[in-house]
């Protein structure tokens, strides 16, 4: 039991170090609803701060000059655009600082404001909506219009996935949990210069059950190992204390001080087969 005690209390003190020792911070920057944007149209862009405390502020920059300080909600900052225009269109990133340090930049993200004149495209996946880690997964984006180049998104990421209908579908190969989000895609001529709307959205769920099984399998196991030392010491307590009650051997005296023990009541049962 000393030993277990011994473990859990170190693993407490690993996790409580990995806790206390802080981690250099770092951006995401996305649009929600990701794509090129119409003009009227509107879109947020969202920074996401991965930080060991919530005590900074963000800053938006558009090509290199400062825009504005960005009212934020814990560790996320957004900023929204609405009735776009062409001047709206630019490269924009998000800086994090505490005072009057920068602890972190976002990289670069394009915000593009164009005319939609093509049909709205189709996304659809194969096998299904919901699949099991390591599997893979092929999105279809259909577009009418022949000669197009279309780009998949995944909120929550600034950078796109382009393919193109002469080169097949985009497929995902040993999706992991990490690649379980909602996707779209958007397609546009070659030149770039006609686009359509973006697609519907379609919600990928990936579920790694090997993980789930590897986590109970391991809880079991410790339970298992933490009842059979609990067995043990359990064991050799009863064995403490039938050491020091076991009664004396036939024909020897009693230690000083102990009373002798009674007669027996009835006669042995054997007795008269030892005859």
């Amino acid at each position: 039991m000393l030993l277990v005690t011994h473990v859990l209390a170190f693993g407490v003190w690993l996790v409580a170090q990995s806790e206390a020792t802080p981690s250099a911070p770092t951006i995401s920057i996305f649009l929600k609803p990701p794509g090129v944007i119409p003009p009227g149209g509107s879109t947020t862009i969202c920074c996401i701060c991965q930080c060991s405390n919530g005590n900074g502020g963000f800053l938006l920059y558009k090509n290199g000059h400062r825009l504005r300080t960005l009212e934020q909600s814990g560790s996320r900052a957004e900023f929204s655009i609405s009735n776009a225009t062409w001047k709206d269109e630019g490269p924009y990133n998000c800086h994090y600082l505490e005072g009057d340090t920068v602890l972190a930049r976002s990289h670069e993200l394009d915000v593009i404001v164009k005319e939609f004149r093509l049909p709205r495209p189709n996304l659809s996946v194969l096998p299904g909506h919901e699949v099991t880690a390591g599997a893979g997964v092929r999105f279809h984006c259909t577009c009418t219009h022949p000669g197009t180049i279309c780009f998949l998104y995944l909120e929550g990421q600034s950078r796109a996935q382009v393919h193109s209908r002469e080169q097949g579908d985009y497929s995902l190969s040993h999706v992991q949990e990490g690649d379980s989000g909602r996707y779209s895609c958007q397609c546009t001529t070659i030149t770039l210069k006609e686009w359509s709307a973006v697609s519907n959205t379609l919600h990928l769920v990936v579920r790694d059950y090997t993980l789930c099984n590897t986590v109970r399998l391991a809880l079991a196991a410790g339970l298992l190992l933490l009842l059979g030392l609990i067995t043990a010491e359990a064991a050799r307590s009863r064995c403490g204390r039938g050491c020091r009650s076991r009664p004396l051997p036939a024909g020897s005296a009693a230690p000083p001080g102990t009373a002798a023990a009674p007669p027996p009541l009835f006669p042995s049962s054997n007795s008269r087969w030892d005859k």
